[in-house]
C-alpha cells in the first residue's frame, strides 16, 4: 500500500523538525482516512530515514524549490507528492567587498585626527571652509566621472529635498568645525566620546522627534550613557560640550538624512550640502586672503613649504569624499547590524590616538568611558537580538 509523504522544509536553507523524537528529514505522515492503517511503523521508519538522507544530500547541494525524491521513497514502500516549500529568508552572508569598504571608510575617519594637525597654522574655520570648497569640487568631479550628474540636478530641482539638505548641511558644518577644533586644541578624546555616544543620542532623537518607543534595553543603554557623561563632567571639572555638540549635530544630521530617505544617494547628497555651504566658505576664504590672514599659499609649521600646505588643504576634498563613498558602498552590501558594529571603529581609533598623544585620562574619565562602553554593549546586544528575531519571524 502507498501513502503520501508531506515535505515541510524550506529551500536551500532546509529546516528539520522533530518527528517521534528524532531529527527527521523535515517530513510528517499525513493524518486522515487515506493513510490510516495503510502503513506499518516499520515501513514509515524506512521512508522517513530514506527521505532524511535524500534531503540532507539535496541540502548539501543547495537545491532550491521542491524536493523530488519519489524514487528513493518508493523503494522504501511509499511515494512522495511534491508540495511547494515556503522560503525562509536566509542568513545574509557578508560581502567581502562591502566589509572591506566599511572597514576602510570607518578607519579613514578614525585617522582624521592625524591629518588636521598637518594643516597648521590654519584654524578650524579656515580648515572647514577649505573642506567645504574642495569637497564640492571632488563630489562634482566624481559624479561627472561616474555619469551621475543628472542625480545632482534632479535633487536641485526638488525644493523640499533641497531645503532638508540645507538643514543637514548646517548641522554637518557645525560638526566639522567642532571636530577640527577638538583635534587642533588637543581634545581628541572628547571628540571620540562624542562619536561613542552618538548612537545613544540617535535613540533619544527617535523618541523626541519621531515619537518612537524604546525597549527596556535601550532605556538601560541611555541611562548608562547619561551616567557616563555625568561622571566625566564631574571628574574632569568641566562640561564635555565638545562631545555633546558632536553627538547632537551628527545625530541630527543622521535624522534629517533618514527623513529624506533613499531619494538622496550619498554622493549627490553631499554635493548639494557642500553647494549650500560653498558661498559662505568662499567669501570667508577670500576675506582671509585679502587681509593676509589666510594660510593658503603660506608655509606651514615644522618647515613645511607653502606648496605642501596648499596641496594638503586641497586634499581636504578627497579626504572628506572618499570615506563617504566607501561607507555608501558598505551600507548597500552589508547587513545593517554589521554596519552598526563597524561604526565603533572610528571613535575607538580616535580614542587610542588621544591616549597615545598623552591627553589627560584620569580615573574619573576612565570610569565615565567604561559606563559609555557598557551602554553601547547593551544597545548593540539589543539591536542584534531584534535583528535575529526579525529574520526568524
Amino acid at each position: 500500500m502507498a501513502t503520501r509523504i508531506w515535505v515541510v522544509g524550506t529551500g536551500s536553507d532546509a529546516s528539520f523538525e522533530s518527528v517521534g523524537g528524532h531529527r527527521s528529514a523535515a517530513v510528517r505522515r499525513r493524518s486522515g482516512p487515506q493513510s490510516k492503517g495503510c502503513l506499518t511503523d516499520t515501513t514509515w521508519t524506512a521512508i522517513r530515514l530514506t527521505l532524511r538522507s535524500e534531503l540532507s544530500r539535496l541540502e548539501n547541494q543547495r537545491t532550491d524549490g521542491e524536493y523530488d525524491v519519489a524514487g528513493s521513497v518508493g523503494r522504501a514502500g511509499g511515494y512522495v507528492e511534491p508540495v511547494p516549500i515556503p522560503e525562509r529568508p536566509l542568513q545574509p552572508r557578508l560581502d567581502p567587498r562591502g566589509l572591506a569598504a566599511g572597514i576602510g571608510g570607518y578607519a579613514w575617519w578614525g585617522l582624521l585626527p592625524l591629518y588636521f594637525p598637518l594643516l597648521a597654522p590654519a584654524g578650524p574655520l579656515e580648515i572647514t571652509a577649505h573642506r567645504i570648497v574642495w569637497s564640492l569640487l571632488a563630489c562634482v568631479g566624481l559624479l561627472a566621472v561616474l555619469g551621475r550628474l543628472r542625480q545632482l540636478t534632479g535633487l536641485l530641482r526638488d525644493r523640499q529635498v533641497t531645503a532638508r539638505l540645507a538643514l543637514a548641511a548646517t548641522l554637518l558644518c557645525a560638526n566639522w568645525v567642532v571636530f577640527v577644533l577638538a583635534v587642533v586644541s588637543g581634545h581628541v578624546v572628547d571628540g571620540a566620546l562624542g562619536y561613542y555616544i552618538n548612537p545613544l543620542i540617535t535613540v533619544v532623537l527617535a523618541v523626541v522627534v519621531l515619537g518612537e518607543r524604546l525597549r527596556r534595553a535601550q532605556w538601560i543603554a541611555v541611562a548608562f550613557g547619561a551616567a557616563g557623561v555625568l561622571v566625566i563632567a564631574i571628574g574632569y571639572g568641566a562640561f564635555p560640550w565638545i562631545s555633546l555638540v558632536l553627538a547632537l549635530s551628527f545625530g541630527g544630521y543622521g535624522l534629517v538624512k533618514k527623513q529624506v530617505g533613499a531619494r538622496v544617494p550619498a554622493l549627490p547628497g553631499l554635493a548639494v550640502e557642500t553647494m549650500v555651504l560653498a558661498p559662505a566658505a568662499v567669501i570667508f576664504l577670500v576675506v582671509l586672503a585679502v587681509t593676509g590672514q589666510g594660510s593658503f599659499g603660506q608655509p606651514g609649521t615644522a618647515g613645511m613649504p607653502a606648496t605642501g600646505l596648499a596641496l594638503l588643504l586641497m586634499a581636504a576634498g578627497v579626504v572628506t569624499s572618499v570615506p563617504l563613498v566607501l561607507f555608501a558602498s558598505a551600507a548597500r552590501r552589508l547587513p545593517l547590524a554589521m554596519v552598526g558594529l563597524l561604526q565603533y571603529l572610528t571613535p575607538t581609533m580616535q580614542f587610542l590616538t588621544g591616549v597615545l598623544i598623552r591627553e589627560q585620562m584620569d580615573a574619573g574619565r576612565w570610569a565615565g568611558f567604561a559606563l559609555v562602553w557598557m551602554a553601547l554593549v547593551a544597545l548593540t546586544w539589543d539591536g542584534l537580538r531584534m535583528g535575529h528575531r526579525r529574520r526568524r519571524g
